[in-house]
């Protein structure tokens, strides 16, 4: 049997519907008005009358003589982060790439994921940790986490944030169970559904997930080589009035671009003049071979929030991350995490982090590391140069190398064939708010050693035109 057909009432619910499912209409809202919503949808008013009549014999809104209509509480559906923008293409979805990637099979290539292989990681340090942790006393191993983490890693974060000349002091930071959850902190402590909150376009993809999940706006400036087109943000902070910017400083993710001083200068005094606040997600600090201009330490945490983790230099099993903020906002980031962890990060975790970090070894394990890295850059854009894949720039450290495809190039269609033969890659448009980065490809350099890497990518190419 074939679908009914469409009527201009149909379109009307499923429009309501959609804004219902997508929460940008919650209990209790009052729907747009009849005249309003009838010009929005191109349909004459006794269409919404019926579409309305309907949805509210349906009890999923009910009217009010003389105000309108509203939306039920009590039928409110589920919240489906799928639905909340149109469909994207699954090779472009930001869930579905995540999940490729996080589930995949031992077997399967990831030249397109966001960490480094286990054998670069610092494992014999983490099982020496990991065997004095054993001894430890039974409330570390046993009790749930103070409300602000382990004084030991916050001491040492401390110590780490002086060498920066980034002025931090105890009740300034704030320990949380991962970087993403300190950013899902700080949204729900500054957001609210309906704000907008502006990114660089590209972004990390995950920086779009989770801002979906907070149901506000999001817009999108353009990066360049030396951090984000400051005409572009200027213009955006002017029309958007945008409550929230999350940005990497130093080795951009996807880019690898690191932020000059002249625009670390006019981006503070844009966010000052339209009373933004910064999110500086510096989890790459580690990466870089010596400190680039950091917002926090120009801004002093006036109106920037520094975060940061420890998933891509130590362990992305052992969880952690960190927030430096302002003393008021960590005073109310502390309730909020109490709300919803029922305190600070897993006391086993956050020894173990420090254990690593004070035993002197962390630092020889970042100089290899960066020497490391250093030549798989190389190796990996020598490689990608021989089949016309040109690095939009060289960064200056970390393990990405963000790069133009061929003219007429399409990433989505080269990933999807080379996912066909078990690699996993990170076609542009996955960190594109604008969708406008088609022939772009992130490369991870660190997971890109393996020659079957190149035979699919080299087999796969055809498939970009």
């Amino acid at each position: 049997m074939g679908s009914a057909p469409r009527t201009r009432t149909g379109d009307v619910m499923a429009a309501i519907r959609a804004r219902m499912a997508s929460r940008a209409l919650t209990g209790g809202d009052r729907l747009p008005s009849i005249r309003s919503f009838a010009a929005t949808m191109g349909v004459s008013p006794s269409t919404v009358v019926e579409a309305y009549d309907r949805l509210a014999a349906e009890g999923l809104i009910r009217s009010r003589r003389g105000s309108g209509f509203y939306v039920a509480s009590a039928h409110l559906p589920p919240l489906a982060l799928a639905a909340i923008e149109p469909r994207r293409d699954l090779a472009v979805d930001p869930f579905w790439v995540s999940r490729q990637s996080l589930d995949a099979d031992p077997a399967t290539l990831m030249p397109g994921c966001g960490w480094l292989p286990p054998d670069w990681m610092p494992a014999p340090a983490l099982r020496r940790a990991l065997r004095a942790l054993a001894r430890a006393a039974d409330p570390v191993l046993a009790d749930y986490g103070g409300t602000r983490g382990s004084p030991a890693l916050r001491r040492l974060l401390l110590a780490r944030f002086a060498e920066e000349s980034i002025p931090v002091s105890p009740d300034q930071l704030l320990l949380a169970a991962s970087g993403t959850q300190a950013i899902d902190l700080i949204c729900r402590f500054l957001l609210r559904a309906g704000d907008t909150v502006l990114v660089d376009d590209p972004c990390y993809f995950n920086f779009q997930a989770l801002l979906r999940a907070h149901q506000v706006a999001i817009v999108g400036v353009p990066c360049t080589p030396s951090g984000p087109d400051i005409a572009a943000f200027e213009a955006v902070l002017a029309a958007q009035r945008p409550r929230l910017y999350i940005t990497n400083s130093a080795l951009h993710n996807p880019t690898g671009a690191t932020l000059s001083p002249q625009t670390a200068h006019r981006l503070l005094n844009a966010a000052a003049a339209h009373d933004l606040t910064i999110v500086e997600d510096d989890i790459f600090a580690d990466f870089e071979p010596d400190p680039s201009p950091r917002l926090a330490a120009l801004d002093g945490l006036d109106r920037v929030i520094r975060i940061g983790s420890f998933s891509k230099t130590l362990s992305a099993s052992v969880r952690c991350g960190y927030i430096a903020a302002r003393a008021d906002w960590i005073d109310g980031l502390v309730d909020l995490q109490v709300a919803t962890s029922f305190g600070g990060p897993s006391p086993v975790a956050t020894e173990l982090i420090a254990s690593v970090l004070a035993g002197g070894g962390y630092r020889k394990h970042m100089d290899g590391l960066r020497r490391r890295l250093a030549r798989a850059r190389r190796d990996t854009a020598q490689r990608l140069r021989q089949l016309g894949i040109e690095p939009w720039l060289m960064p200056r450290g970390g393990f990405y190398l963000w790069c133009r495809l061929p003219e007429g190039g399409d990433a989505t269609a080269i990933a999807r064939a080379a996912l066909a033969e078990g690699v996993v890659l990170a076609p542009g448009n996955v960190f594109s708010i604008s969708q406008t980065a088609t022939a772009f490809m992130r490369f991870n350099v660190a997971q890109s050693a393996d020659p079957r890497v190149w035979e699919v990518l080299r087999r796969a190419m055809p498939a970009a035109r």
